[in-house]
C-alpha cells in the first residue's frame, strides 16, 4: 500500500496533467465560449467543497486553535477574511469584464472587438489569473495538509471535478487578451502549477506543525474560506448556490456532496 505522501505526490502529478490537458485546446484553438456547464459535477463538487470546508477545515482548525490556548475565534475570522477577499476578487473581475465588454467602448478597434481581443481584456485575464491561483494554492494546501486517505480523496475529486473546466475557461480568457504569446503560456502555467505547489507545501507544514504550533492551524482556516466559498459563491451569477439552486434535480447534488463529506466526518 503507498504511503499518505506518495498518494499526495500522485494527486499533484493528475491535477497539474489534468489542468494541463483542459487548457491545451484553447491556445491550439479560438474559443469564444468562456462558461462549461456540467450540472451534476458542478453541484456534487460545491457540496464536496462545503462539507469539507464547514465539517473538517473549520472544525479542525478551531479545535487547534484552542489546543494552543486562543479563546478568540481565530479560524472563524481568517476563514471569513479569505471568503470576503476571494469575494471581492471576484466582483472586481465582473466589473471589468462588464466595463471591457461594453458595445462601442473606445478603447477597442472594431477588428479587436469582432475578434474578442480587446485591450481591457489583459486586466481581466491577469485579475482572473492572480483570483483562481489562490483557489488553487489554498485548495492544494487542504490536500497537502489533510491526515487521512479518505479526505485525501474526497479533497482531490472536488479539485478535479472543479479544475478542468476552470482551467479551460481561464485559457480562453487569456486566449481573448492582447498578452504576447510567451506571456500567455507563462499566466497558464503560473496557474497550472498553484495546486501542485500547494500540495506540497501543505505536506510540508502538516510535518512542522510541532515545531511551528501556528502554521497549521492558520493554512486550515484560510482554506477553509476558500472551500466554503467554492462551494457557495464561486462564479457569482452563475453559481450553482445562486443561479441554480431552485433547479431541485441539480440541487440534491450538492445535498449529496455535503452529506459525504458529513459521513466522512464519523471516522475523521
Amino acid at each position: 500500500m503507498i504511503s499518505l505522501f506518495q498518494m499526495k505526490i500522485a494527486c499533484a502529478v493528475v491535477v497539474f496533467l489534468t489542468t494541463l490537458l483542459a487548457g491545451i485546446y484553447p491556445f491550439r484553438r479560438a474559443i469564444k465560449r468562456t462558461t462549461f456547464e456540467f450540472p451534476v459535477v458542478e453541484a456534487l463538487a460545491s457540496g464536496v467543497f462545503l462539507g469539507a470546508g464547514l465539517l473538517h477545515m473549520l472544525g479542525s482548525a478551531s479545535a487547534q486553535w484552542t489546543a494552543l490556548g486562543v479563546t478568540y475565534p481565530m479560524a472563524f475570522l481568517l476563514a471569513g477574511a479569505m471568503f470576503l477577499l476571494l469575494l471581492l476578487f471576484e466582483h472586481i473581475g465582473r466589473e471589468i469584464y462588464d466595463k471591457t465588454h461594453q458595445s462601442g467602448q473606445p478603447s477597442c478597434s472594431h477588428q479587436a472587438a469582432d475578434q474578442h481581443y480587446c485591450p481591457g481584456n489583459n486586466n481581466l485575464a491577469i485579475l482572473a489569473v492572480v483570483m483562481l491561483s489562490i483557489h488553487s494554492f489554498l485548495a492544494g494546501e487542504a490536500l497537502g495538509l489533510s491526515g487521512t486517505y479518505l479526505v485525501s480523496v474526497m479533497i482531490v475529486i472536488a479539485i478535479l471535478a472543479h479544475k478542468w473546466a476552470a482551467s479551460m475557461a481561464l485559457a480562453i480568457q487569456i486566449n481573448k487578451s492582447t498578452l504576447s504569446v510567451k506571456a500567455r503560456v507563462i499566466l497558464f502555467l503560473l496557474f497550472s502549477v498553484m495546486s501542485p505547489l500547494g500540495i506540497l507545501l501543505g505536506h510540508h507544514l502538516r510535518s512542522m506543525a510541532e515545531m511551528h504550533v501556528y502554521i497549521q492551524p492558520i493554512c486550515i482556516s484560510l482554506a477553509a474560506g476558500t472551500f466554503i466559498y467554492l462551494g457557495t459563491l464561486h462564479g457569482l451569477k452563475q453559481s450553482v448556490m445562486v443561479a441554480k439552486c431552485c433547479d431541485i434535480w441539480r440541487f440534491n447534488y450538492v445535498l449529496l456532496g455535503f452529506a459525504l463529506m458529513a459521513v466522512v466526518a464519523i471516522w475523521v
